[in-house]
């Protein structure tokens, strides 16, 4: 509930953080190895906020959001809101693998708490974690402290997790937007990853060995082109491959192999750059017996083997093109108005979070492709179809209430009272959450909740 107090209580909370950012912020060479939300952690916990409700909220936040996040589809975007008095850290997963290079980009609209210029713009905190297999995060990378925009190549093949969260006492609306692409260039003149006819792992030689690399058929004579800048380190021949080039990439620890060439374009120790031609398809060695095309392999440097070329080369998916919801949707409390399903993922077929009355009560936090992102009173966070939820608007029905009936400020048994009824009153209820209803407690829209009769 807003009320004077606390209004005035987060400006005096905002003062102190601005002063202890000062002294232990960044810039001061105290922290150089960390990121700037475990700088600005530590800059809480020198203030003794870590110690106020509201900045153990953020804290404790920022470690749910590790825990409890959300698994998306790339390429994503979703708008979002981030609510001053209620501390949020929103947690996005992604799969991905080796080879794909990742952007993010977040953009946005906010100020502090308190600030009437509109100069003292909201500042988010952007990071990613890999999760192992008991989903334990370790730290990627994180976004330079005046910055909001990452772009990464993935090391290993692993679920990715992103988290946003912005500064103490900030409100404001954001979008994110996450893509991908491939780290190398297609290898082959005028084809894409569509023509590839044989992937990784096929069986080969009645099933004595495995394929390791990607076919890639086109007429005799195709150029076949540098994915990347290197050397060239061999030009040569063996039974399997034919004509082979192997190009040495040295900045990513790969060795690329370009096998059953009809002839050569270069030379060993040449350096080329990313598009020059190396060789020419055809069908020599073992692939006599099929039509011309180029196997693509790649081997990691320091004889580690070979390993599965496909995300490397495979096109990247454009930019995002969910809908996103309108700006005076979120941050906006809403009922549902049909028994349904709170998903892990903005899809039909989700996993089920938690399932929700009609009438229940939630906070719309953000939105993407005619999905909502909300948040029950009892803190679950997932996604519902953007049609069973509206405005919290007209009322379920009336409550007639006696005197001295206490009126909580949230939807929990040992909730703090925020004013207990000095005489009967019939209010309008607006919605339900558990055992508690959601009540109108004057023409202002103030509200508060009550226990069901």
């Amino acid at each position: 509930m807003k009320n004077y107090f606390l209004k005035h209580l987060l400006l005096l909370l905002f003062a102190a953080l601005l002063t202890s950012c000062e002294v232990f912020g960044p810039g001061q060479g105290i922290f150089t190895s960390s990121s700037p939300h475990e700088q600005y952690e530590r800059s809480l916990k020198a203030a003794n906020l870590d110690e106020t409700a509201l900045g153990s909220q953020w804290i404790a936040a920022s470690e749910r959001s590790l825990r409890d996040s959300l698994l998306i589809t790339l390429p994503y975007r979703e708008s979002g809101y981030f609510p001053a008095q209620s501390p949020l850290a929103v947690g996005y997963r992604i799969q991905a693998e080796r080879g794909d290079v990742l952007s993010i980009e977040v953009s946005v609209q906010g100020r502090a708490t308190g600030d009437t210029t509109g100069r003292n713009q909201t500042k988010v905190f952007v990071d990613v974690f890999e999760l192992d297999d008991q989903r334990k995060p370790s730290r990627v990378l994180s976004a330079k402290a005046d910055t909001t925009g990452l772009r990464w190549e993935v090391k290993r093949s692993r679920t990715h997790l992103i988290r946003v969260q912005p500064e103490l006492l900030r409100s404001g609306r954001y979008t994110l937007s996450v893509t991908r692409e491939p780290l190398l260039a297609f290898p082959v003149e005028g084809r894409n990853s569509k023509q590839i006819s044989s992937f990784w792992g096929a069986n080969r030689d009645g099933g004595r060995r495995s394929h390791e690399g990607v076919d890639i058929f086109a007429s005799r004579g195709t150029p076949a082109l540098a994915a990347i800048d290197g050397f060239v380190s061999r030009v040569g021949t063996n039974g399997l491959g034919g004509n082979v080039i192997f190009l040495s990439d040295q900045s990513h620890g790969l060795n690329l192999y370009y096998a059953h060439l009809d002839s050569f374009n270069v030379t060993s120790g040449k350096r080329v750059k990313l598009g020059d031609t190396l060789g020419f398809v055809g069908n020599t060695g073992n692939a006599r017996t099929t039509g011309p095309h180029l196997h693509f392999g790649i081997y990691q440097s320091g004889g580690r083997g070979a390993i599965d070329p496909l995300p490397f080369i495979r096109l990247g998916l454009g930019e995002p093109k969910q809908k996103l919801p309108d700006a005076d949707e979120l941050g906006d409390t809403a009922r549902v108005v049909t028994n349904t399903r709170l998903r892990l993922t903005p899809e039909n077929k989700s996993e089920t979070v938690e399932s929700l009355d009609r009438n229940q009560v939630v906070l719309v936090l953000g939105g993407s492709g005619g999905w909502l992102r909300v948040r029950t009173p009892g803190e679950t966070e997932g996604y519902l179809p953007a049609s069973a939820v509206r405005d919290i608007g007209p009322s379920i029905r009336k409550a007639k209430l006696a005197p001295a009936t206490p009126i909580y400020d949230e939807a929990f048994p040992d909730a703090a009272v925020y004013q207990v009824l000095n005489e009967s009153a019939v209010l309008t209820v607006l919605g339900t959450s558990g055992d508690f209803e959601l009540v109108e407690l004057d023409k202002a829209g103030t509200k508060g909740w009550i226990r069901k009769e």
